[in-house]
């Protein structure tokens, strides 16, 4: 943190962002000091900068144009100018991180939250916010604007995001190879790994308890048996790709105030193969048709709604020899209208009368492993809960250890009595305040 005193007022900057403190004393002070303040500040700011410009500066510290700029604050106010973004809290690192761990930090991140690896919503948004962290922290120069005055010193110096890269693209130069392949010369040869495919499958309550084996059938992108997967017509022989010259990338060029900054890119004439050739009829030249196929899947016990299942190769087929994607089966269970779970637990709600609830009784409640003798102990009192142990769901990938079936106890007190029912139950209302009577002497 350095403060720099201007007559009576403290400029302080803290860390890697402007963050401003005015501290105002100047109650009735001349209208030099308050220019003192503006030239000061100017100086800081870069010429042709839109973070501060003699213009700005009046306005920033409450100074009108026309008339004697005197400052009248309260004392001990202040003024807080922040920029909007921490480049180094987006990626986790610290503000004297190495160049070494910003790149390994960024490479994991990108990883995660790339939008064909990551389907939640706001993967994109992150994946691109991790991007531009990592494309300002990465350059010497831009850090060190940055670091001195923000995000808003780099759009003042020309250098505002956005201007000179792809987070994509800055994606596919770092990961060369993980996506796309590089021949033994090191040009580009458009392979380009599968697509993953999801399937829904829907299973009953004790399906997805005990597990199950099921068939199901795909629909996914298979390799062309016409043209092997090359995408070119049979017998027609590929030229090499004027716009790329056989390389599968272009590159383009963009003049910044820093310098110019390159940018590698698919070749959109080719599609990334480096040749152009006439395309297979059978396939369109997309190396690739769709066709079912018919596979046995293997549901552990414990599944539940939102359990997804990977069965890895069995997605859509890769391109130019790129290696297939994976199937992501998603699990639906349909609820059972008697048993509810509750994680590996199993609620269930009976029903017994007040004689039962008072003198205990056994009863049959139905559960996963069919029906089961249940005793309510004598006195059970309403909504109690009994417990029946290993009577639940198993642990997923552990199917030896289960959960409990909880039993919840309704007392049911009739409405109306006969005769008979009323002079027995007030008999023994007599004998209970008898023996309360009793109990107190």
């Amino acid at each position: 943190m350095a403060i720099t005193p201007i007559g009576s007022t403290s400029l302080t900057q803290w860390g890697i962002r402007p963050q401003f403190l005015l501290r105002s004393c100047l109650m009735g002070k001349n209208a030099s000091t308050s220019y003192s303040v503006t030239s000061r500040v100017s100086f800081m700011a870069a010429p042709g900068s839109s973070f501060f410009s003699p213009d700005s500066s009046p306005k920033l510290f409450g100074m009108g144009s026309s008339q004697s700029p005197t400052l009248h604050r309260r004392r001990g106010s202040r003024m807080i100018v922040r920029a909007d973004t921490d480049y180094y809290s987006v990626l986790g690192v610290s503000r004297n991180a190495s160049k070494s761990e910003i790149k390994s930090v960024y490479r994991k991140l990108a990883r995660n939250y790339h939008p064909d690896v990551n389907k939640e919503p706001g993967a994109e948004q992150k994946f691109k916010e991790i991007s531009n962290a990592y494309e300002v922290l990465s350059d010497d120069e831009k850090r060190s604007i940055y670091d001195r005055y923000g995000e808003a010193g780099l759009k003042g110096s020309g250098m505002g995001m956005g201007d000179f890269s792809n987070p994509f693209d800055l994606f596919e130069t770092l990961f060369e190879g993980m996506n796309r392949g590089m021949n033994p010369r090191g040009s580009w040869n458009g392979v380009i790994d599968g697509e993953d495919e999801y399937y829904s499958l829907v299973l009953d309550f004790k399906e997805a308890v005990f597990g199950v084996e099921k068939e199901i059938e795909i629909s996914r992108l298979e390799s062309c048996g016409t043209c092997n997967g090359s995408g070119s017509k049979p017998g027609s022989k590929p030229s090499r790709c004027s716009t790329c010259g056989g390389q599968g990338r272009v590159v383009s060029s963009t003049r910044t105030p820093l310098g110019i900054f390159q940018q590698s890119m698919t070749c959109s004439s080719c599609n990334g193969s480096g040749e152009i050739s006439t395309p297979c009829n059978t396939c369109s030249g997309d190396g690739r048709v769709r066709r079912t196929k018919r596979i046995s899947l293997k549901v552990p016990a414990g599944v539940d709604s939102g359990s997804r299942l990977r069965v890895r190769n069995e997605g859509n087929a890769g391109r130019r020899g790129g290696s297939p994607g994976d199937l992501f089966v998603v699990i639906e269970v349909i609820p059972d209208p008697i048993l509810k779970r509750d994680d590996n637990n199993i609620l269930y709600t009976c029903k017994v009368s007040y004689i039962d609830a008072i003198l205990g009784t056994t009863i049959k409640v139905p559960t996963v492993d069919g029906m089961v003798d249940l005793k309510i102990p004598a006195g059970t009192q309403p909504n109690t809960t009994l417990v029946m142990a290993s009577k639940g769901v198993p642990l997923l990938n552990k199917k030896n250890t289960r959960g409990d079936q909880l039993v919840r106890v309704q007392v049911e007190i009739p409405k109306r009595l006969s005769s008979d029912e009323r002079k027995l139950i007030e008999e023994l209302a007599d004998l209970s305040k008898g023996k309360a009577a009793t109990s107190r002497r």
